[in-house]
C-alpha cells in the first residue's frame, strides 16, 4: 500500500485544517459548551461546502466518491480542532448507505440538508412482527442525536420468523426518545437513544449482512482513532510551545533531558498511531482479508497511546494545564472519551487474538 498522500488528499487536508482553524475556535468550542449546542449552523455550512459530508457519497449522488482514508484525512483535522458536530457520522452512513445500495438518502446527506448519527452501543434489539421490525432498548453515546435527521441503529434479532443477527436500520429521529448523556467530554454533545417499540418498515432494515455491519463498525473505529490521532498532534503542538517558553531554574522546561525525552515518546506514539490508523482505513477501503484486525489494531494502538499522551502532556503543562482556562483539558477529556468509544482497547485487543488464533 501506498502510505504517500495524493496532490488531491494533502490540499483536503490543508484546506480542512485552515477552515477549522478561523471557523472553530478554542471560544466557539467553549461557547457550545456552555450552551449545550450539538451543531454551530455556520460550521456545518462550512463543512458542507469543504465536501465533507460528501466526500465518500458516489459521484451520481452529488458525492466526491472518495473513501475511507479520505474521511480519516478530515476526521483528523476535526480532532485537532476539538471541533463538535456529526460531520464524520453523517459522512459515514452516506458511506455505508451508498455500499448497501440505499440511495435514496445520499444526495441530501451530501449536502448536509439532513443529518445522521450513529447508534452502535448499549443494547438495542428488534422483533419481526409481520412485515415491520419493532426496535426496543437503549443505544448509548450518540453523538448530536438531538439534532440529527435519521439515526443508523444496529439491533439484535434473535431467532424467530426470519434469520437472527444483527440489523442496521434507518430510524427517523422524531421516532425515538433522545436523553443528554453527561460525559468527561465537553467539545461534543452525547445522548442516549431510547427505542420504546419503535416499529419500521422493512423497506427501512438497511441490511441484515453480518459482514456489512462489521465493516461499518469497524469503519467507525477508524474514524475514532483519526480524531484521537488529530487530537495528539494538537497536544504535542501545545507541549512543544509550552516547553519553549516556560522556564525553570533559569532555564527553559524543554532544554532538560527527561523533557525532551518526554516529548520523544509522544512523537513515537503518534507515528505509530498514524501507520496504524492509515492502513486500517486503506485495508478497509480495499477490502483485504486483515481489515478487521488493521482496524482493531489502530484503534486500541491509537486510542490508548493518545490518552496516555495526553496525560503525559498535562504532567508537562505543570499547574497551569489543570486549570479550566487552559484549553489543554478540553484535548485531554476529548480523548479519555474517545478511549472508550466503538469498544475499549481491551475489547480490541481480544478480538485480534481471536481473529489470529
Amino acid at each position: 500500500m501506498d502510505f504517500e498522500l495524493t496532490e488531491e488528499q494533502a490540499a483536503l487536508a490543508e484546506v480542512s485544517r485552515s477552515m477549522l482553524a478561523v471557523s472553530c475556535t478554542p471560544q466557539l468550542v467553549r461557547s457550545m459548551a456552555a450552551s449545550g449546542t450539538d451543531v454551530d449552523d455556520k460550521l456545518w455550512q462550512r463543512g458542507t461546502e469543504l465536501g465533507w459530508t460528501g466526500l465518500a457519497v458516489p459521484e451520481e449522488h452529488d458525492g466526491a466518491g472518495q473513501g475511507l482514508v479520505e474521511l480519516c484525512l478530515v476526521a483528523e483535522e476535526i480532532g485537532r480542532a476539538a471541533a463538535p458536530g456529526p460531520f464524520t457520522d453523517s459522512a459515514l452512513a452516506g458511506l455505508a448507505l451508498a455500499r448497501l445500495g440505499r440511495p435514496d438518502l445520499l444526495a441530501a446527506l451530501a449536502a448536509g440538508d439532513l443529518r445522521a448519527s450513529l447508534a452502535c452501543h448499549g443494547a438495542t434489539g428488534g422483533r419481526y412482527d409481520g412485515a415491520d421490525l419493532v426496535l426496543s432498548g437503549r443505544a448509548t453515546a450518540v453523538q448530536s442525536a438531538a439534532s440529527a435527521d435519521w439515526l443508523l441503529v444496529t439491533a439484535a434479532v434473535p431467532p424467530g420468523p426470519g434469520d437472527a443477527g444483527r440489523r442496521l436500520v434507518l430510524v427517523p429521529r422524531p421516532a425515538a426518545a433522545v436523553e443528554p448523556r453527561r460525559t468527561l467530554d465537553e467539545t461534543r454533545r452525547w445522548y442516549d437513544v431510547v427505542l420504546d417499540g419503535v416499529r419500521v418498515r422493512a423497506a427501512e432494515v438497511v441490511t441484515g449482512d453480518e459482514v456489512a455491519i462489521q465493516w461499518l463498525t469497524d469503519a467507525a473505529a477508524v474514524l475514532n482513532a483519526a480524531d484521537s490521532l488529530g487530537v495528539g498532534e494538537r497536544l504535542l503542538e501545545m507541549t512543544v510551545g509550552y516547553v519553549k517558553v516556560r522556564e525553570q531554574f533559569g532555564r527553559p522546561l524543554g532544554s532538560f533531558q527527561s523533557v525532551k525525552h518526554k516529548l520523544a515518546d509522544m512523537l513515537t506514539t503518534l507515528k505509530g498511531a498514524r501507520a496504524a490508523t492509515y492502513y486500517a482505513a486503506m485495508a478497509l477501503d480495499a477490502g483485504v482479508a486483515d481489515a478487521t484486525v488493521a482496524a482493531s489494531v489502530a484503534k486500541a494502538f491509537t486510542a490508548e497511546g493518545v490518552a496516555a499522551l495526553a496525560s503525559e502532556a498535562l504532567q508537562a503543562h505543570g499547574g497551569i494545564g489543570f486549570t479550566w482556562e487552559h484549553d489543554l483539558h478540553l484535548y485531554l477529556r476529548r480523548a479519555k472519551v474517545n478511549e472508550m468509544l466503538y469498544g475499549a482497547p481491551a475489547e480490541h485487543y481480544e478480538r485480534i487474538v481471536a481473529r489470529l488464533e
